[in-house]
């Protein structure tokens, strides 16, 4: 995998998502409670820890294939936490809500609980799996790496599929299939680089 072209492609499709919103994405601004709220906040959180897994494992890895991988997380997902940064202050909203996490996303693309007890985010580690990821070095790192950002990236998947059953603003739901489809095609490719280290990914969270 090489990283340049992967790096330009990501920042050409945030241009276009940006682009969706300055010139469709203006039809009305969602409220604190709105799924589109809702969305940025949670996929901003979830970012945060995808990209602190991705400087772990970076830092933890001599292969190429994983260090290009990690650094291309880190760029795509940092830009991508400023684009739901910069909607919550162009709406008016504040970055932290006193809605639970997933509140927005209860009863849609499967997800359960109540609005006051939503389920968890998909696909985040555990504070134990975190630390055990930091413990590691070379292959073993690697293997785990790339088993917690699968699950992680089908969480992110999820979300992204229950933010484009619930909204009609061009400019978040650009963003949420363009999620979509960089994680599902980056999933495939870490499963196979897990199946050059003889190793399987977790079981999956999709529904």
């Amino acid at each position: 995998m090489t990283k340049k072209p992967l790096l330009i492609a990501g920042f050409a499709a945030l241009a276009v998502a940006a682009l969706l919103f300055f010139v469709m994405g203006r039809t009305g601004t969602p409220t604190d409670s709105s799924a589109e709220a809702g969305f940025a906040r949670d996929m901003g959180k979830h970012h945060a820890q995808a990209t602190e897994m991705a400087f772990a494992a970076r830092d933890r890895s001599a292969s190429p294939d994983i260090r290009n991988l990690s650094e291309d997380i880190i760029v795509t997902q940092t830009a991508q936490r400023g684009m739901f940064i910069g909607w919550l202050q162009q709406w008016g909203l504040d970055q932290a809500s006193a809605r639970p996490e997933m509140a927005w996303m209860v009863g849609h693309a499967g997800h359960g609980g109540t609005q006051d007890k939503p389920e968890p985010m998909p696909g985040v580690a555990t504070p134990e799996e975190m630390a055990r990821l930091r413990s590691l070095q070379g292959k073993d790192a690697e293997i785990f790496f790339l088993q917690l950002m699968i699950r992680h990236h089908e969480g992110g998947v999820e979300m992204s599929k229950g933010l484009l059953e619930l909204s009609d603003r061009a400019e978040v739901k650009g963003l949420a299939q363009q999620i979509v489809n960089s994680q599902t095609s980056e999933i495939k490719l870490m499963t196979d680089l897990l199946k050059q280290r003889g190793a399987a990914p977790l079981p999956s969270i999709l529904r």
